[in-house]
């Protein structure tokens, strides 16, 4: 028996040897035993409940914070960003509660398996689909923070002033963010393994707690030189306040390595993970909410889409939040790599049909034309594209996918695959919930979606 709730997820003779590559999708702070049944729901996890609330923290809180306040901004004020923020935070906890589900009914321990063991073989290629393009559009957006970075950094340290019009070719967006991307990124990308993981994520910790605590202290105590600017109360119209939908959603999306987390823990049980995911959720709310009200409330309707870029290049302590950020988007950039090139490396196995101990020949020459195709291709869009609002509110829109849609259509299976004969009033209650979680997640992605290419159109 395969523990599967769909029996569709055999129509395409999946075989564990090709299923390897989900192992690589795995978050980089958890380790996770093999799925087996004798290890399966014995609590042999190495994870404590606090240890997977920090585990979920570090994978919620990111770069994506640097657009918070643009974000408040376009929504219309504090008060419309802290309360649209409240209230997707209650789907955002469900949602990661029906994947710990989920994952002990279909004895899954991946976003993608379970979505595939759950709803079958459509919709478990188009969450496969879903996570290579999200991972690939987190990376250009990884770049293109880079730069905003660098162009801030360099402006600092050269003697020619900011309004300068002549610039050195070696000060040039274009060629800062390619020597800094093949000299550090592309090396770190190729590798089969990538041990550094944890390292990484302690970095990624570390430099978002210390952006907020910058922002949050220029706010408090600002700079003398900075006038007064306009503070929008309200949005300028009732759609507006959706143009900050992609930018939470891409802020609080960590579905798709929780599972893994929850997996890795000590006792996996689905109400220990309600309150973990809880607390975990709350914390990066008061970390976004810090950045996003204080930087909207220093700068007003004038805020950049990278909140770094609103600060003068000579400050100090901003040039180390900085610096900080660099270092955690060169860290993090082949990790979200490493999970597109596995869900890739999954499709072509399926579809092929080969085992990954016939294909360890062809593995490594393939490994490094996806790897060189890949970066060459993020860093081309990140050169042209030098807006991370407008990466932002692309792949905002499939974060929601991941926070409400398949979670939604994942719940909806579950009940209906139960054997009952008569409906209680929990059961619809959960159906109806799996429902509204599908729809509003579809008119999320297709309203931001839409959103972003009207926007690129008119630009």
């Amino acid at each position: 028996g395969s523990g599967s709730i769909n029996s569709d997820y055999k129509d395409w003779e999946w075989s564990a040897d090709a299923g390897e590559r989900a192992r690589l999708l795995q978050s980089p702070s958890v380790e996770t035993l093999p799925k087996s049944g004798e290890s399966q729901g014995n609590g042999l996890g190495a994870t404590s409940a606090l240890g997977a609330v920090f585990i979920v923290v570090n994978a919620a809180l990111g770069a994506g914070l640097l657009n918070f306040p643009a974000a408040f901004s376009m929504a219309g004020g504090v008060a419309v960003g802290i309360t649209l923020q409240m209230c997707m935070l209650i789907f955002i906890i469900g949602g990661l509660v029906i994947l710990a589900y989920c994952s002990q009914a279909s004895n899954e321990r991946t976003y993608q398996e379970v979505v595939w063991a759950v709803c079958g073989k459509v919709p478990g290629v188009l969450c496969e689909v879903a996570i290579a393009i999200y991972t690939f559009g987190t990376c250009i957006a990884f770049l293109i923070i880079i730069g905003d970075q660098e162009d801030k950094i360099i402006a600092a340290l050269v003697t020619e002033p900011e309004e300068s019009g002549s610039s050195r070719w070696y000060t040039d967006r274009k060629f800062t963010i390619s020597i800094t991307a093949f000299l550090l990124i592309l090396p770190l990308s190729i590798p089969k393994e990538i041990g550094f993981q944890k390292y990484a994520s302690s970095l990624s910790v570390i430099g978002t707690w210390y952006v907020t605590a910058v922002i949050i202290i220029k706010y408090i105590w600002p700079d003398k030189e900075l006038v007064p600017v306009e503070i929008p109360t309200s949005p300028s119209t009732w759609t507006a306040v959706f143009n900050a939908v992609p930018t939470i959603c891409f802020g609080f999306q960590c579905h798709v390595s929780s599972v893994p987390v929850f997996n890795s823990m000590k006792q996996p049980e689905v109400k220990t993970w309600g309150a973990v995911v809880t607390v975990a959720m709350v914390i990066a709310l008061f970390v976004y909410t810090g950045t996003g009200v204080c930087g909207f409330l220093t700068f007003g309707a004038g805020v950049e889409q990278d909140i770094l870029l609103s600060y003068p290049s000579n400050d100090i302590p901003v040039a180390l939040a900085r610096a900080f950020i660099i270092l955690c988007v060169l860290t993090s950039y082949p990790i979200l790599h490493f999970c597109g090139r596995a869900v890739l490396e999954g499709l072509w196995l399926r579809y092929t049909g080969v085992t990954v101990e016939e294909d360890v020949v062809r593995e490594r020459r393939r490994r490094l034309l996806q790897t060189i195709s890949w970066f060459l291709l993020t860093l081309l869009l990140a050169l042209f594209i030098p807006d991370i609002g407008k990466v932002i509110s692309v792949i905002g829109g499939l974060a929601a996918c991941f926070i409400f849609v398949f979670p939604g259509l994942c719940l909806i299976q579950a009940k209906l695959s139960e054997i009952q004969e008569t409906r209680a009033i929990s059961w619809w209650a959960q159906v109806s919930y799996g429902v509204f979680m599908v729809t509003l997640g579809a008119f999320i992605f297709g309203q931001t979606t839409a959103n972003a290419i009207f926007m690129d159109l008119t630009a």
